[in-house]
């Protein structure tokens, strides 16, 4: 099969990295420089340091060919941010277009956009699509995924969701391997609810790690967040059932928990009392929670869905409450039963 990787970060790297072993793959880099570095290289050394690159893996600059060319299936994997304007530019592709990105669209970038009637706060990625490029044969590769363990092929499982069987086999044909199981979902919805809320939720559970509030404290966290995700996902036409597997529960753990997430270390830093700002520089990579959790709020918000551990997560992010007030006000609450 013959991938288009747009998208030189390190997870459209690692993906690249681990089908080029069975696969011919193009990464795309948005910077000449960088992919020329890249290519001589033979690594990503900016994003995935000492992985190197197989022999079925070229690396080219974005304006330096066609992105789609001769490919069979076309990966995109730039930040939620970019998503819009980059599956503008595939419009008519006719071969599979699947993304990678784990978040909501920004109220800035959305700006102006509806659908029917009712105006949209913080849309998923299916929602951008149908919107810009619904033509497209699409769909979203997510799950419990560190990219470096990815590129070092080490055990992962991840979940093609589209609506489209087509999409979803093309999936399962590029990835599934010895290294990553890949098993397919039509609940795109839910897939794409837990990819970007469980980003939120990591942030408030570094945040609870990082004030040694206890392992009792963290469960709580993550059982109580999951229940928050399901009540959004299924406000959204998500299934219930979908929560419980790879890109709800799974994703989830990994990420808040995992030494290698990027929300979580942006909840451990501000438990330590530095700013938003400082903690988001010391990354040096996106952090989707961070830029998902007002829009995620803002759009639960509309449809009556209470989120009192993402609404901690902004409070906190805006500066308008400190990390004791949100500890208090979530210890605070009153009594419910455990299924409100």
């Amino acid at each position: 099969m013959k991938i288009s990787v747009i998208g030189a970060g390190a997870w459209g790297t690692a993906l690249a990295v681990n089908a080029a072993a069975r696969h011919e793959v193009v990464l795309w880099a948005r910077d000449a420089g960088q992919a020329d570095r890249m290519s001589a290289a033979r690594e990503n050394v900016r994003y995935l340091r000492g992985i190197h690159f197989p022999a079925g893996m070229s690396v080219r600059a974005i304006g330096q060919g066609h992105l789609v060319s001769d490919a069979e299936l076309v990966i995109v994997a730039t930040p939620m941010a970019a998503l819009r304007s980059q599956l503008v530019s595939l419009r008519g592709t006719a071969v599979p277009v699947v993304w990678l990105c784990k978040g909501v669209e920004s109220a800035l970038v959305a700006s102006g956009c509806e659908l029917g009637d009712k105006p949209f706060f913080g849309l998923l990625a299916h929602e951008v699509q149908a919107q810009v490029a619904p033509e497209l044969l699409a769909g979203v590769l997510s799950g419990p995924s560190f990219a470096q363990e990815v590129a070092q092929s080490n055990p992962t499982a991840l979940v093609a969701a589209s609506r489209h069987a087509t999409v979803r086999t093309a999936l399962v044909e590029a990835f599934h391997g010895p290294s990553l199981r890949v098993y397919a979902n039509d609940d795109i919805v839910g897939v794409e609810v837990g990819g970007a809320v469980k980003n939120v939720l990591a942030i408030a559970t570094g945040l609870c790690d990082g004030l040694a509030l206890g392992l009792n404290a963290r469960a709580a966290l993550i059982t109580r967040g999951l229940a928050e995700m399901t009540r959004f996902g299924v406000a959204l036409g998500a299934r219930p059932e979908t929560f419980m597997g790879l890109s709800g529960l799974g994703d989830l753990v990994l990420t808040a928990t995992g030494d290698l997430s990027r929300n979580r270390k942006i909840g451990l830093l501000l438990a330590e009392g530095r700013s938003l700002e400082q903690s988001v520089a010391s990354l040096g990579h996106v952090a989707e929670g961070v830029y998902c959790a007002r829009t995620v709020v803002q759009r639960a918000r509309y449809l009556g869905i209470d989120m009192p551990i993402a609404e901690g997560v902004v409070a906190l992010l805006n500066g308008s409450q400190s990390t004791a007030a949100v500890v208090a006000a979530l210890m605070g609450r009153e009594a419910s039963a455990e299924g409100s």
